[in-house]
């Protein structure tokens, strides 16, 4: 019977005693020592622990608790064991802990960098951290990236990228975990920035209701992300901003949706041009012969693009007092006293107007109610319809169409028609884009022979530059994935167009399912693995063992086939692909949440997040029905004949000579091509080109109504921008950067 234990040896010169792990059977033993030195007072043989007299005891204790528990489980399930194999399977357990314990504080390689260029970037939207990954990744033209700071809302978010950025590879990253919906949004990033410069801001605001694979619904808290996303862009000015998004955005509304999205990002203003505007516009006022009213409010509207928060408010409430202003002037000329105090038409006129000042309670309002509608999933039912009816009403665009319906009833004397036209008119000016904007005083300019001047003012008076979105594919950068994203890149005036993303493998030299999963294959049903094993590819594929061999390519770290200086995508996942810049980078550790992090209550090991699910036996006779057939389709009649049959509406078994579909958040859609299980998270990590290096912290799977709120490993990667992709944008964006 085997028993393995731990026991203190001869203490040093400071009276300190090394702790071993030994395991012993008949008269052999093993002894492996695990790196850590106690004082013997600290020492319970009988309970093997370290007791709390020792201030790192829980540590200590969380670490020899996972070292016995792993050494059991490998004794358990290895058959032919020999001292050697034993020994090197824990040796490497303990060399990935002492590594940790004696890596600098400084993990980045400084000195190779320090005559090379920084551009600095901020990930919004981070999620796992793809984009944070594939920027790393990137060095060009002498160029590298500077991690500034990442946000997003969610705890795991903070806590996986704290656990990999801060702590493993030692960047002075800073996180923020805010709704970027709250006022003070901007103010805490700007803090956090402590007024360093942002050259690329990168991210890709949450839109579940853009997508063509699920429900589109009306009024989904996320799909006013991107014009909060867009303010910061205003705020920060980068060089270059890139917004990624589901296809599904790109024929959205027939296609209204991308355009609306370009001309809000062509809107955004060089605020340091913007007096050149706002001078012509004001010029033009002196040439005009009739009212000048419409002027005054086109004025006024343009400096809405110069402020944000409480001076925006304080501008778009004197806007509407000017128009109220005008319809107090104008209210005896076309109703009696009594009438107007009565009149359902001037009453609804006037406490439009009450509405339109109190914009802010009223956005207040509006996210409130959609986070609530949100939060109890109000959809397809009976509830959806009012509050959706209730958000439209106090929408701008409603209570504007409401205040014009009121006029229209009014029918006044034809004599104030200009008046009230105005008023109308006005009211339209307030609700338009600057793009909007832009066009009407176009057609002013034209009228008062000016053109050429406003197109001059117009050309410095844009800051950004884009092309057309794309639809960038995932494979064609390395990733073994036909995953399609839609790529935003905004380029500043003073910066070059990107228009594409070049791809940097051809459609022969993708990377195969095979090639990124094969020598992971080492896991069984309910299953967790800490250590890499070795895969016998002639024994587990026998007969089509050349056919399979013949996969494994060599490449470069973005998937370029190099047959004389590459080294396989497995190999790349094992080696990391970060350049060799954090040549002092800590083990991967996993931490539950973020006060095991505080604690040092971590597991430090060299493969995390390869664990299984635990199936019963008709599900895994089941998933070995479709991965025979290759199609759940074709499986289901014989599934039904051996009362198999699932009411699961889909699954994908992956073939291993392509690319896997698009991976998402609930691993059981998958069905291991030479296995029947799912995928574990790790193996979906290296369909997304993720590093194995790069652990997802906290929980591993939820369900439910937890769902809304939580953000297990499986939705961190399944949701995540791939790595190898981020890495193509970030390499395009490092070549004409200047």
């Amino acid at each position: 019977m085997l028993n393995v234990k731990f026991y203190l040896d001869k203490a040093d010169k400071n009276k300190l005693s090394p702790i071993h792990l030994v395991i012993r059977q008949k008269s052999a033993q093993i002894k492996v020592a695990i790196g850590e030195k106690i004082h013997k007072k600290d020492w319970d043989p009988k309970s093997q622990v370290v007791r709390d007299t020792e201030y790192a005891h829980k540590t200590i204790n969380n670490y020899l608790y996972f070292l016995k528990q792993e050494t059991e489980k490998y004794l358990t399930e290895t058959t032919k064991l020999t001292d050697k194999k034993i020994k090197a399977k824990i040796t490497a357990l303990v060399a990935s802990r002492k590594k940790n314990v004696e890596a600098t504080i400084v993990c980045e390689d400084l000195t190779e960098y320090e005559s090379k260029e920084k551009v600095a970037f901020i990930d919004l939207f981070a999620g796992a951290g793809g984009f944070s990954e594939g920027f790393l990744q990137a060095e060009c033209n002498n160029r590298f990236y500077d991690f500034l700071l990442a946000s997003d809302i969610n705890e795991n978010c903070e806590l996986t990228h704290i656990a990999r950025y801060n702590y493993q590879l030692g960047i002075d990253m800073e996180f923020l975990r805010q709704d970027i919906t709250e006022p003070n949004y901007l103010d805490n990033l700007l803090e956090k920035l402590k007024g360093k410069t942002v050259d690329v801001v990168c991210g890709g605001p949450p839109c579940q209701s853009f997508s063509l694979a699920g429900k589109r619904k009306k009024f989904d808290k996320k799909d006013d992300l991107f014009s909060h996303y867009l303010k910061v862009i205003r705020q920060l000015r980068p060089k270059y901003f890139v917004m990624e998004n589901v296809k599904g955005i790109l024929t959205k509304e027939g296609g209204k949706i991308k355009e609306l999205i370009l001309k809000e990002i062509r809107s955004i203003v060089d605020l340091k041009e913007f007096g050149q505007l706002t001078s012509f516009v004001f010029n033009l006022r002196k040439l005009r012969t009739q009212s000048t009213f419409l002027i005054d409010c086109y004025t006024l509207r343009l400096q809405f693009e110069q402020h944000t928060d409480k001076d925006l408010e304080s501008l778009k409430e004197k806007y509407i007092q000017n128009i109220e202003t005008r319809f107090r002037q104008l209210t005896p000329k076309i109703v009696d006293y009594k009438t107007s105090k009565t009149d359902k038409n001037i009453i609804t006129i006037r406490h439009g107007f009450n509405l339109l000042k109190r914009t802010s309670e009223l956005e207040y309002i509006r996210k409130k109610v959609i986070n609530e509608k949100a939060f109890n999933d109000l959809d397809d039912d009976f509830f959806a319809e009012d509050f959706d009816r209730f958000l439209e009403a106090i929408d701008a665009d409603t209570i504007i169409d409401k205040i014009n319906l009121a006029f229209s009833s009014l029918k006044s004397a034809v004599a104030y028609n200009s008046e009230v036209n105005e008023i109308i008119s006005a009211l339209k000016i307030y609700a338009y884009s600057f793009d909007e904007c832009v066009e009407e005083l176009r057609i002013i300019a034209k009228a008062s022979k000016q053109s050429k001047e406003f197109e001059e003012i117009m050309t410095h008076i844009r800051l950004y530059n884009i092309a057309d979105p794309f639809v960038a594919l995932a494979s064609n950068y390395g990733v073994p994935q036909n995953r399609e994203r839609v790529l935003f890149i905004g380029c500043r005036k003073d910066q070059k167009l990107i228009t594409d993303i070049p791809a940097t493998v051809t459609e022969s030299d993708k990377v195969t399912i095979f090639e990124a999963l094969y020598d992971l294959d080492f896991i069984g049903n309910d299953e967790e693995k800490y250590n890499y094993e070795e895969i016998n590819i002639n024994a587990k594929f026998n007969g089509t063992s050349e056919k399979m061999l013949a996969l494994l390519r060599k490449r470069e770290i973005d998937g370029n086939i190099n047959s004389k200086k590459g080294i396989t995508y497995a190999e790349w996942s094992k080696k990391g692909r970060l350049n060799g810049r954090f040549v002092n980078a800590k083990s991967p550790i996993y931490v539950r949440n973020i006060d095991d992090l505080k604690n040092n209550l971590h597991t430090i090991a060299p493969l995390h997040n390869h664990k299984t699910s635990n199936q019963n036996e008709d599900v895994i006779k089941r998933l070995d029905v479709i991965r025979k057939a290759g199609d759940y389709d074709v499986a289901k009649k014989h599934l039904i004949s051996l009362k198999l049959d699932s009411e699961k509406r889909n699954y994908n078994v992956l073939k291993p000579y392509g690319q896997s579909p698009t991976i998402m958040t609930i691993a059981d859609d998958y069905i291991h091509y030479s296995t029947p299980r799912a995928l574990t998270v790790r193996e979906m990590a290296r369909l997304q080109s993720f590093d194995d290096s790069f652990v997802f912290q906290g929980k591993r799977s939820t369900g439910g109504n937890k769902r809304k709120h939580e953000v297990p490993q499986f939705t961190l990667v399944g949701n995540a921008v791939p790595p190898l992709m981020a890495r193509a944008v970030a390499m395009e964006i490092l070549r004409n950067i200047e």
